[in-house]
């Protein structure tokens, strides 16, 4: 099943929901193909989000973290779970594909310690984290478009992994349906809803999700209240914040924290393709951000 075709004058999206033996591993697979004026830049923003393994066929892009790291990306960007935000620019024409690792396909499909590479991004064709998932970037696209076929690739790379269970899957999973949870507030409610113990869940948390359960619950109400904002244009950030937090300020300083700059700066901002990326996303997945998506996948059954 895929969303329909969602455009802009400068990027094409269309989201793909994995195989139902793949779906508890991925948020979606997604496609973009960045147009307009040959060599005018494209510039967006990322938010937190798991990890994303982003596959380019013409222009590669350029990124800069909010740390001021920065670097012409690889073709194969390949990016841990995140805590901050990316600004990617990229100049057309470009195609690209993304798959969006759920904490639960990270395990199984990359397997080390997230934390040590949480808000990263690395070349994967040569990082030996995701040096089994290289082959797949290396042969995914055909001579000619084939939305279809490319598609296929993916599933059909990652349906040649060992079918065996991921070691701590169902705890893996109990944390996640906590944490999207939104009446789980605290780390303390965290254990409840999970029945997995904290030191437990401390050192999942750190392996697969890549955060402190601490961390994760607050990126939680911040892409809560990202997402509502972002679903209707009449909405403003007093409107969408989330019932977590205590008030407006509170809200200002996670903004700040994870996007590096203010709530009223980011409006302001052309999306270029995050706009078009997130109207799409919902039609399919039925969430604008992947950091909502249930353990068992993006992809609406």
């Amino acid at each position: 099943m895929s969303s329909p075709t969602t455009q802009s004058s400068q990027v094409r999206v269309r989201f793909f929901a994995p195989p139902p033996d793949l779906r508890r591993y991925f948020t979606t697979f997604y496609y973009m193909e960045f147009s307009g004026t040959a060599g005018k830049p494209v510039v967006d923003y990322t938010h937190p989000e798991w990890a994303n393994l982003r596959v380019f066929q013409g222009n590669a892009p350029y990124s800069e973290a909010t740390d001021g790291s920065a670097a012409l990306g690889p073709r194969f960007n390949a990016t841990g779970p995140s805590s901050r935000t990316m600004c990617f620019t990229l100049a057309p024409p470009a195609r690209m594909w993304g798959v969006g690792l759920l904490p639960l396909g990270w395990a199984k499909y990359v397997g080390v310690d997230a934390a040590d590479l949480a808000d990263t991004m690395v070349d994967g064709a040569v990082h030996p984290a995701y040096a089994s998932l290289a082959p797949l970037a290396q042969h995914l696209f055909g001579a000619e478009p084939d939305l279809d076929a490319e598609c296929a690739r993916i599933a059909r790379h990652f349906q040649s992994y060992d079918p065996a269970p991921v070691p701590d899957e169902a705890r893996i999973q109990a944390i996640h349906g906590a944490l999207i949870d939104p009446e789980v507030h605290t780390v303390t409610d965290l254990v409840a809803r999970s029945g997995v113990n904290q030191r437990t869940l401390e050192r999942i948390s750190s392996r697969v999700f890549g955060f402190s359960p601490k961390l994760l619950l607050r990126r939680q109400r911040f892409l809560r209240s990202v997402a509502y904002f972002v679903a209707d244009p009449a909405h403003n950030w007093i409107d969408s914040l989330d019932s977590q937090y205590h008030d407006q300020s509170q809200f200002v300083r996670d903004f700040k924290a994870f996007m590096g700059m203010t709530p009223r700066k980011y409006a302001a901002l052309d999306k270029p393709i995050l706009g078009s990326f997130m109207a799409a996303r919902v039609q399919l997945a039925g969430h604008a951000v992947q950091g909502l998506d249930s353990p068992g996948g993006g992809g609406k059954v």
